[in-house]
């Protein structure tokens, strides 16, 4: 069973999978082809319209049989949303999903979003056609105006004056570019955000504007919000490929606002205090816009970053280890020693899974952590592995690790005495964490 963090992904067997989102809830699908768009009004699984070929909704949940769905389709995108329309998602428990299978193998995956503030739907999961294989990826993207934002974006027209989404194909639509001035119009207005804050100002970085210019206008071409286009490449690829380099990335993806005015109005609604706008540590930015000329639908990237340093790995590295001992100390462990040899082998995973866009504990050659760990000179007789992938700072990937079983187990491990730590930006999850545990 794989416990799943945004962007990670995991392969799923040749059956029928149920897919459960318990609580005060209501789970549609998308059915959608290589473009990501639907090919008609049959491809929306609903309250009002619950099943389609491959795919039922039922009280239990809603099932998908990717060998039964339509010809074409090779992706089914799971959305949920509350029971009680237009309540924000942030007023309810965390919408956690569990997907199991028809072969008796249990549970497959479970994934938990961060807790969404005032989106009213969110994109949980989508299960993909990867070569002849199906696999399942974890999301948590949300949006704010109910599931017909959702059918905008996956290329139908919704009828808002009948009961319920009447569904029409759009045709492909040309797109606009960035405005000119957009990037440094919303800059301003960010830096009267932070200067009121008594926080330093964002400096807009090119590197940055041009892959969120670059990713804003895929997602306009597609008329979809995601982190990932339709080439497989996701915008923190973009990022890292324009030779921008990152200890944090946060992004807005959002569709809806028509002036930069706007745009920050969102950034900033919902829980404030929590936005990257109000983020000391993110100095970097960059923003991009394009606008779908058929539907006139304005779609934004937004990048707040905090760049690369030696130094500032070296204190992110260290912030890890420092947190793991407290867990340690907490449960009455002695904590373990950072070790130069097993730091070197997990920064080099790190960084591997990140440009190779993979996330696995062996490689794709086969190698296993402790012939990493004995090729980067480690002598330890016992070797463990924690990874993650999406998690934005130390603090978040150690509760994360902490909060799964598996993870929990390697830092509170009494036989463990070293440990070294890796960290990279950029593939399809944003960011790739890897520590690297060792046994005298």
């Amino acid at each position: 069973m794989s416990e799943l963090v945004p962007g990670g992904n995991v392969s799923l067997p040749d059956t029928a999978l149920t897919i459960q989102v318990p609580g005060p809830f209501d789970l549609s699908v998308l059915i959608t082809d290589e473009s990501g768009k639907v090919a008609g009004d049959g491809d929306f699984v609903f309250y009002n319209q619950p099943s389609a070929p491959g795919a039922r909704l039922s009280s239990g949940g809603v099932s998908v049989d990717p060998r039964r769905l339509r010809p074409g389709a090779s992706r089914v995108t799971v959305v949920v949303s509350p029971s009680e329309s237009g309540t924000p998602l942030g007023r309810l428990p965390v919408p956690a999903l569990t997907v199991t299978g028809d072969d008796g193998r249990g549970v497959l995956a479970r994934f938990a979003p961060s807790r969404p503030t005032h989106e009213t739907v969110l994109l949980l999961a989508e299960i993909y056609r990867r070569g002849t294989a199906w696999k399942l990826r974890a999301l948590g993207q949300g949006y704010a105006d109910g599931l017909a934002g959702i059918a905008r974006d996956f290329g139908v027209e919704v009828a808002e004056e009948a009961p319920g989404p009447a569904l029409t194909p759009s045709p492909t639509a040309p797109v606009s570019g960035v405005a000119g001035g957009t990037d440094s119009d919303v800059a301003a207005l960010v830096r009267a955000v932070r200067l009121r804050a008594g926080l330093p100002p964002l400096a807009v970085d090119r590197r940055l504007s041009a892959a969120a210019q670059a990713h804003a206008s895929v997602m306009a071409r597609q008329r979809r919000l995601g982190a990932e286009g339709p080439d497989g490449i996701s915008v923190f690829q973009r990022i890292t490929a324009g030779g921008y380099r990152y200890l944090r990335i946060d992004q807005h993806l959002v569709s809806g606002p028509r002036t930069p005015g706007e745009f920050v109005d969102y950034c900033l609604d919902g829980d404030a205090a929590g936005s990257p706008l109000y983020e000391p540590g993110l100095t970097d930015a960059g923003i991009g816009r394009a606008v779908d000329d058929h539907s006139g639908d304005t779609y934004w990237t937004a990048l707040w970053a905090r760049p690369f340093t030696a130094d500032g790995l070296m204190r992110t590295a260290s912030e890890v280890v420092a947190l793991t001992n407290t867990e340690r100390t907490a449960g009455g462990l002695r904590p373990l020693a950072d070790d130069p040899h097993l730091a070197a082998a997990a920064q080099a995973y790190s960084a591997d899974m990140a440009a190779r866009a993979f996330y696995s504990h062996t490689s794709p050659e086969g190698t296993a952590p402790w012939d990493r760990a004995a090729a980067a000179g480690a002598t330890h007789r016992g070797i463990g592995e924690n990874i993650a992938c999406g998690q934005r700072t130390a603090r978040e990937v150690v509760q994360g690790w902490m909060d799964s079983p598996g993870h929990r187990a390697n830092i509170l491990k009494p036989g463990f005495t070293h440990l070294g730590i890796g960290f990279a930006g950029g593939g399809p999850a944003g960011t790739y964490w890897t520590q690297l545990f060792g046994q005298s």
